[in-house]
């Protein structure tokens, strides 16, 4: 009895602050996630507040807080979202959590924290939240573009911190990283995996049909967190995360096509065991610890902001986001969440860390979570600041590049570019598979390689150190053009083997080869000597931007030299425009389409332009490019204007529009008519001339 009262009491206290904090943060407009850990503060040990709860009652409760997230983000996820997202979404996270993993290793070991513990923390600041994401979106009003890109990009980093939950499990238990207790708890890892989704996959999604089609909300309900707790203590029996077994339930009864249904009959009990579990991670936090590693916290506070919005915005610009969206999807993305907590948490249980990396992983969480809503509300403007600042050249490039990107994502494909393209990504895998197992063997090896190198022919351990990075260097190098020569092979199967094509080919290539070394990084950086994959990614990067100058600069050479073709097309549609004025008056013109043939090899592939006039009274003059911000919100883009009969080629965003002038877009289909669509919607801004 006296147990039953004490756990009510704990009960009573965490809810009823976490209730009061959650109307304060929601009348002062701030994410409730902040005001829950704030709770945590309140009624635990490390403040002189007579409002202590039980830290291993609340802790339990959390535990179901962590089951439910992870069930609900599985549900979320299924086999078609993945397919769809991961063009551009996949590609954008896999550089952006890489990127985030390797400054997070190098801030831990400028701090002289273990090798573990920088690795933990890399993991901690590399996955955005998003619950905060989620709260602050549904009180803003987001662009859809940009809200299906930040949404797609969370999807795949959810992934991805599942995979690093259970690789960072192998890492801390892994016996000092030797390799044959590593192989065989990486083995047992999978071949569990492999049984309990398989198994899964046989038996859930029918079951939760059967149990849908009964009508019940509460058996519904009860049968899927019933799955839920099953898999999640099959992982906790095998020592694993119970978080794992969570999300591979969320992600069968996803399988099943009734995900929806359950997320919404879950979601209240999600929501008040969530909070629980964000007042837990409040409650442990010690403020002494906070303020001893300050420093530490303020320079991965930055890191995550800048980092974010620099890897987001490369893998956004590589995908054909556009410069703008992408540096907005960035600064949207610049915190960290529910993830760190698990991450480091895991790292806490497993003994791998000390207690001080979980306070400061927290305190960068809040930091960066009261940041976020101020960043997203600013990310507009500032997002202009960087298309208008960055050299017009660059502009140029990424605007017609994302425009080629788009035209190619929504064109169908052919069964035979297809096939091509899937096979080579199957080989890039495979290549880039082949060079991680090579470096973590030799990562793990290397020191007795290097031993019996020395003894057997008498080297001294420089000398065989030398002999034994030569002798993997050679066997890693094939692999190494191998992905080389298949990144380029992608490019020239999207892009063409043409003049103009190949500028845009390599940047296919160079996004490719960014995201394949980064996520290898990423995954060998726990098994070789601190900082190498950090000074690798970095040579890489430095190797890509020159090459994108450099190509930059070739490209607009190509369009200025292609830019007779489009003055010919230009000047034949408005001599074709005069004459149909003359003849059957202004309306005939305005609405004749254009002939499929104008430019059949226009440039880039970009197809022939769609013409828009700039009306008498539309709100468009005397705006610049860059306040429409036409490619963010349809993705054509710009290539001429046409003003008193003559074309200027390549407008920047500082171009200011008159009454009058002619607007030649390309791009996709889809993406003309959108921006054809979105000028007759403004009260005639615009006409298509």
């Amino acid at each position: 009895m006296q147990d039953a009262h004490a756990f009510l009491q704990t009960l009573a206290t965490v809810l009823g602050v976490a209730a009061i904090t959650t109307v304060v943060f929601q009348r002062i407009r701030q994410p409730v996630v902040l005001g829950y850990i704030i709770a945590g503060l309140v009624v635990g040990p490390h403040l002189p507040l007579p409002l202590n709860a039980d830290m291993s009652t609340v802790q339990t409760l959390s535990e179901l807080g962590v089951i439910l997230l992870m069930f609900a983000i599985g549900l979320e996820l299924n086999i078609e979202k993945l397919v769809r997202v991961a063009p551009t979404a996949g590609v954008i996270a896999v550089i952006q959590v890489a990127l985030m993993m390797c400054a997070g290793v190098a801030v831990g070991q400028a701090f002289g924290w273990t090798q573990i513990e920088s690795i933990f923390a890399g993991a901690a600041i590399a996955i955005s939240s998003t619950t905060i994401i989620a709260k602050v979106f549904d009180e803003m009003k987001i662009d859809p573009r940009l809200r299906e890109l930040v949404y797609g990009v969370l999807i795949v980093e959810d992934i991805l911190a599942i995979l690093l939950l259970a690789v960072m499990t192998t890492v801390a238990t892994g016996s000092g990283l030797d390799a044959t207790t590593l192989l065989l708890t990486t083995g047992k890892l999978v071949g569990f995996l492999v049984v309990m989704v398989v198994a899964g996959l046989l038996i859930v999604p029918r079951l939760m049909r059967y149990v849908v089609r009964l009508g019940r909300p509460e058996t519904t309900i009860v049968a899927s967190i019933g799955i839920c707790f099953v898999f999640a203590h099959a992982c906790a029996a095998m020592h694993y995360s119970v978080a794992l077994g969570a999300f591979v339930a969320g992600v069968l009864i996803s399988e099943s096509g009734e995900g929806h249904t359950v997320e919404h009959l879950i979601v209240p009990i999600r929501d008040m065991f969530a909070a629980i579990f964000f007042v837990s991670v409040g409650m442990l936090i010690e403020p002494a610890l906070v303020l001893q590693n300050w420093v530490a916290v303020l320079v991965l506070s930055v890191v995550v902001i800048v980092g974010k919005v620099v890897g987001v915005g490369l893998g956004g610009i590589v995908t054909g986001c556009g410069l703008r969206t992408s540096a907005q999807a960035g600064l949207s993305l610049s915190q960290i969440g529910e993830f760190s907590f698990i991450i480091v948490g895991l790292g806490s249980t497993l003994g791998a860390t000390r207690p001080f990396l979980f306070a400061v992983a927290v305190a960068v969480s809040a930091i960066t979570t009261l940041t976020t809503p101020a960043l997203i509300r600013r990310s507009e403007g500032a997002a202009r600041f960087v298309e208008d600042h960055v050299p017009r050249r660059i502009g140029t490039f990424i605007t017609l590049y994302s425009a080629w990107i788009e035209r190619v994502r929504t064109a169908p494909a052919s069964a035979t570019t297809g096939a091509r393209l899937r096979r080579l990504s199957v080989l890039l895998v495979l290549d880039a598979a082949f060079i991680v197992a090579l470096l973590v063997g030799g990562g793990l090896l290397h020191e007795r390689i290097q031993h019996a190198a020395a003894a057997s022919l008498g080297l001294s351990k420089g000398a065989s150190q030398v002999l034994v990075f030569a002798a993997a260097a050679l066997v890693v190098l094939p692999f190494v053009f191998g992905i080389v020569r298949l990144t380029r092979a992608v490019g020239l199967t999207v892009a063409g083997d043409t003049k103009i094509g190949r500028p845009v080919a390599l940047v296919v290539q160079l996004g490719l080869l960014v995201a394949t070394a980064a996520a290898s990084v990423t995954a060998v950086e726990p098994f070789v000597p601190p900082g190498v994959g950090v000074l690798l990614l970095v040579a890489l990067a430095i190797i890509a931007i020159v090459s994108f100058w450099r190509n930059a600069r070739q490209f607009e050479l190509e369009v200025q030299a292609g830019g007779a073709v489009v003055l010919d097309v230009l000047k034949s549609k408005l001599a074709g425009e005069a004459t149909a004025r003359a003849a059957h008056g202004k309306d005939h013109a305005a609405t004749s389409p254009p002939t499929p043939n104008d430019a059949p090899s226009l440039l880039l592939g970009l197809g022939a332009p769609r013409l828009l006039r700039i009306a008498p009274g539309s709100t468009a003059i005397g705006r610049t490019l860059g306040e429409l911000d036409l490619r963010a919100k349809t993705g054509a883009a710009i290539l001429a204007i046409v003003r008193d009969g003559k074309p200027s080629m390549m407008p920047g965003p500082k171009d200011q529009l008159e009454v009058g002038d002619i607007l030649a877009a390309v791009g996709s289909e889809e993406s003309l008519s959108s921006a054809e669509a979105l000028f007759t919607a403004l009260e005639g801004d615009a006409q298509p001339a």
